[in-house]
């Protein structure tokens, strides 16, 4: 990683303080339901914070090979970034009400490129007990930021390709219901990718969206085979390279280092008759 990058991958509502920086809190509210990510924001958000757009500048085109989610082009990024008011020196804390596993996916592609992101441990529940009746409708309005653009980095991604074989540990952040192949809502097949161990990012964190202490989350990695001597083969996914990017975080916080991310996850590998898939079996 970049020495730019001098925050945790997390940060506590009590620790935003004390982030050495201008800190810039973003709505990452999304909803794989359709719900408006947009209309929440309008409806009260935190003080200060902007609403950044997952589908607008989060993600490219959807592709059959590249899913429905797969990475902007850097150009695409860095112009949404300057739109919202971000710039490459300040800290971004992303926010969302599932947990962080949405806020992830912008947190781990700031980080990947250099700039210092966390995202607020226990998002908008957090906030929201230690400051109650805080929110606010008003939408700040920022000066046009810096943000510049910046290549994705090849050795933390991986392709459809790479992710089935003895030099990886593929790791799927879905919940056990969608892993083991009992149903999917919004892809063709269920399952998952041969060989794929389940460690669903959703509990990696207790009732309040908080994430669980660092022992507790080692455990539930070890429990997948997920271990010191093992998470340098890591390569994570989910549907569509979203939820994945908390796992890969999550890795990151309790001293497990950084895997790679398969973007177009299991909407680009299930769409591809001729790869085969396996159903049954959380580990």
């Amino acid at each position: 990683m970049s020495e730019l990058v001098d925050v945790p991958p997390f940060a506590r509502v009590e620790e935003l303080g004390d982030l050495p920086g201008r800190v810039v809190l973003a709505d990452m509210r999304w909803y794989l339901d359709g719900r408006s990510g947009r209309a929440a924001y309008e409806g009260g958000h935190l003080p200060g914070a902007v609403f950044v757009d997952l589908d607008r500048w989060l993600t490219g085109p959807a592709t059959v090979s590249g899913g429905r989610n797969p990475l902007p082009s850097p150009e695409l990024f860095a112009e949404g970034m300057r739109t919202i008011g971000i710039n490459d020196s300040d800290i971004v804390v992303a926010y969302d009400d599932q947990g962080g596993v949405i806020a992830a996916r912008l947190v781990w592609m700031l980080r990947t490129t250099g700039r210092r992101a966390a995202i607020l441990d226990g998002g908008l529940t957090a906030y929201l007990k230690a400051y109650p009746d805080s929110l606010v409708t008003d939408e700040p309005v920022l000066a046009d930021g810096d943000f510049s653009a910046r290549p994705w980095r090849a050795e933390l991604l991986v392709e459809a390709d790479g992710v089935v074989g003895p030099d990886v540990l593929t790791v799927d952040a879905r919940n056990r219901d969608r892993f083991v192949g009992e149903q999917d809502p919004v892809d063709p097949r269920p399952g998952h990718v041969p060989g794929a161990v389940n460690v669903p990012c959703r509990e990696n964190l207790d009732g309040q969206g908080r994430l669980l202490p660092v022992q507790e989350i080692r455990r539930n990695f070890a429990a997948a085979g997920v271990d010191q001597g093992t998470a340098t083969k890591v390569v994570s996914y989910c549907g569509s390279g979203v939820t994945a990017c908390h796992n890969l975080l999550t890795l990151e916080h309790i001293g497990l280092g950084h895997g790679r991310l398969f973007v177009g996850g299991w909407s680009a590998y299930s769409r591809d008759e001729s790869r085969p898939v396996e159903t049954g079996s959380a580990h």
